[in-house]
């Protein structure tokens, strides 16, 4: 790299004697320099080429003195390191230039070896700041485009120099969330531009702020769609729990944000929402020039058909027996051993169930039911008949029954 140096002084000697010290370094290529008799033609010379990295200038000249120059430079968004150059014994005015923003000051007559010390030093000062600005923006700019994924504090660690590795593309356990709102083609061809554009805006930023919030990475939006990852792309233990609490709190959300376009004659759809945890590729797969942080594997298709199957149980969340199994002290009931499409072994899955209502005896009064549904007890029908009596609003319940009284038996279905 070639540092440009600006030489300012009045002194018609200094151009040739500089060009003649500096021969060497000049013909390898590791300095060039301007020069210019004044501030106000340093000033049109710095206009004309901004790349100049460094200026030596005199204090006392025509037009525009070294003080008045070194203010003018300061001002700038590109502040130039300077070296002011003043007569021996003028403490006044290097006190002055150092006040102003001077990097560094020589005393006339220039000493050639303490000026090349000097330029060293500030050009070496110089590259150590552009480095950092130029780390600081690369920094900047990884933040904002992994905040689209990443809770604030995951994307400020990865924005970091040193924590790419959580981005390269490889195996690894995660939970998956996927979720869905009922009726979306509908809403879509039917609601007014200017309804539709804050509805859909307030709805997918409300719904990854809650993601957010339980450190979850929001892997991709498509439309009304989100899918979500835990565990990725940092270690979380806990991983199964968090995706859990993360899918009631959204459930919760979207109820109440369903709810509040409901009063304002927006009939938005029910959110629907599967989880389900494995192994999964992992990584950046947007190469070199398009950021994409997200997940592939057979548990995306899996999470996704749990989401589906909330449609024909009447739930709202589904999750699998992988993310029961592996959440500390799951709270939930079982729905059966769901057939899905493009697996050939049924699923065992779940209902999560915040920590009142699992507590509540109409939980324990499912959960005998169930048991006697799987265990081919004849008493299944009354049982979930009995439950469904006294308690009519709750789906699930209803759907066992209705199989039961269709000709079902036990616990595996198939739903698609």
């Amino acid at each position: 790299m070639t540092a440009t140096i600006l030489f300012v002084d009045d002194e018609p000697d200094l151009e040739p004697l500089i060009l003649q010290k500096f021969r060497n370094q000049i013909r390898d290529g590791s300095v060039s320099f301007m020069f210019a008799r004044d501030g106000l033609e340093a000033l049109q010379s710095i206009a004309q080429h901004p790349h100049v990295d460094l200026v030596v200038s005199d204090i006392n000249m025509p037009r525009m003195d070294g003080l008045s120059l070194l203010a003018k430079l300061q001002e700038a968004e590109d502040k130039k390191s300077t070296i002011i150059v003043s007569a021996y014994g003028d403490m006044s005015n290097i006190r002055t230039a150092m006040n102003r923003g001077a990097f560094d000051f020589l005393i006339k007559p220039i000493d050639f070896g303490d000026l090349e010390m000097t330029i060293d030093k500030t050009i070496r000062h110089v590259q150590m700041m552009r480095e950092a600005r130029r780390r600081q923006a690369e920094a900047e700019r990884a933040h904002a485009s992994l905040s689209r994924y990443f809770s604030p504090q995951i994307a400020s660690r990865l924005a970091c120099e040193g924590e790419a590795d959580g981005m390269a593309v490889h195996w690894r356990d995660v939970a998956i969330i996927f979720t869905d709102v009922t009726s979306f083609t509908s809403l879509v061809e039917t609601a007014a531009p200017d309804v539709f554009g804050p509805v859909i805006n307030e709805y997918v930023g409300g719904m990854t702020e809650v993601v957010f919030m339980h450190e979850g990475t929001v892997a991709k939006v498509i439309g009304d769609g989100i899918q979500i990852l835990f565990n990725a792309p940092s270690d979380q233990p806990d991983y199964a729990a968090r995706a859990i609490a993360c899918a009631h709190d959204l459930d919760a959300w979207a109820q109440a944000f369903r709810e509040r376009w409901k009063s304002e004659g927006v009939n938005f759809g029910i959110t629907r929402i599967g989880v389900h945890a494995g192994p999964a590729m992992v990584g950046n797969f947007g190469g070199n020039r398009f950021f994409d942080y997200t997940a592939y594997g057979d548990i995306i298709n899996t999470a996704s058909r749990l989401e589906v199957a909330n449609k024909f149980l009447g739930t709202r969340i589904c999750v699998s027996a992988a993310v029961a199994e592996a959440a500390e002290n799951f709270k939930g009931r079982p729905v059966g051993d769901l057939m899905l499409r493009g697996r050939s072994e049924p699923l065992r899955a779940y209902e999560p169930l915040r920590a009142e209502v699992f507590a509540a005896p109409a939980t324990t009064q499912y959960s005998e039911a169930f048991a006697k549904l799987e265990a081919g007890d004849a008493a299944a029908m009354p049982a979930f008949a009995a439950l469904v009596g006294s308690h009519a609003e709750d789906p699930l319940a209803g759907f066992h029954l209705r199989r039961l009284l269709n000709g079902a038996k036990g616990v595996r279905m198939q739903l698609e």
